[in-house]
C-alpha cells in the first residue's frame, strides 16, 4: 500500500495546520492510502551547521528527530509539509528541520510526491508556500496541486472548518497526490524514473 507522510510544523498540535492537514487525512485513506502524522512543531530542532559530515557519515551529526525520521521519509511515496505563517515565513522550527533532513539524507527523493500546506489568520501564505515547494522541486519530487494554493485561514481550527473553500483544497489536494503516487508508480514499473544528470556543477571557481 502507498504511504504519505504528513509532517505538521505547527507547534499546536490541534491547530489550524493540523485542521487543514486531517482534512487531507480523510481523503487519502479513502483513496486507498496509508497515513502517517508527525508532529514536529514545539520540538528542539537547531539549524544546520554547514560542517559536511553527513556526506561521510550519511546521517546528521546531530542526532535527533532528523535521524529518526528520515527512514519514515526514505519509505514514503509522498510527502505533505505542513506550517503556519511566521512573518510570512514558515516555522523556523520547520525550517531547520527541513534543511538538515533534505540535505543529510543520502537516498534518492526522485519520484516522491511533495505538497506544501500553509495556515494563516490573514497573510504570508503564498510566500511561505514558495518557500516550503523548493524543498521538493530541489529534489526532483513532483508537486501535487489543487484547485487554489493550498492554504486555510483562520485564528483558530474552528475558524478554519469555516473556511469551506480552503477545506475543499485540501480535499482536492488529497485526491491530485494520490492520483500522481499511483501514476508515477505505474509509470515507474513500464518505464522506470528520468536519468538525472549530475555531472555539472557551477561555481564560477575562477572568479569570473
Amino acid at each position: 500500500m502507498s504511504k504519505v507522510l504528513l509532517i505538521n510544523g505547527s507547534a499546536r498540535p490541534n491547530g489550524c495546520t493540523a485542521a487543514a492537514l486531517k482534512e487531507m487525512i480523510g481523503a487519502l485513506e479513502k483513496e486507498g492510502i496509508e497515513t502517517e502524522l508527525i508532529q514536529l512543531g514545539g520540538k528542539t530542532v537547531r539549524g544546520c551547521i554547514s560542517c559536511g559530515r553527513c556526506a561521510q557519515i550519511g546521517r546528521c551529526v546531530f542526532d535527533d528527530c532528523v535521524n529518526e525520521l528520515a527512514p519514515k521519509f526514505e519509505a514514503a511515496d509522498g510527502l505533505v509539509i505542513g506550517s503556519p505563517v511566521y512573518y510570512g515565513s514558515p516555522n523556523g522550527t520547520l525550517l531547520s528541520f527541513l534543511d538538515r533532513l533534505f540535505y543529510s539524507t543520502p537516498f534518492s527523493k526522485q519520484g516522491k510526491v511533495g505538497a506544501a500546506v500553509v495556515s494563516c489568520r490573514r497573510g504570508g501564505n503564498t510566500a511561505s508556500f514558495d518557500v516550503l515547494n523548493k524543498y521538493f522541486t530541489i529534489s526532483s519530487m513532483p508537486v501535487a496541486s489543487s484547485t487554489y494554493w493550498n492554504q486555510v485561514h483562520g485564528f483558530t481550527s474552528e475558524d478554519v472548518q469555516k473556511d469551506l473553500e480552503g477545506l475543499q483544497v485540501m480535499r482536492n489536494l488529497a485526491r491530485s497526490m494520490a492520483f500522481l503516487i499511483r501514476a508515477i508508480g505505474d509509470a515507474k514499473e513500464k518505464y522506470g524514473l528520468p536519468m538525472l544528470e549530475r555531472e555539472a556543477f557551477t561555481s564560477f571557481p575562477d572568479g569570473k
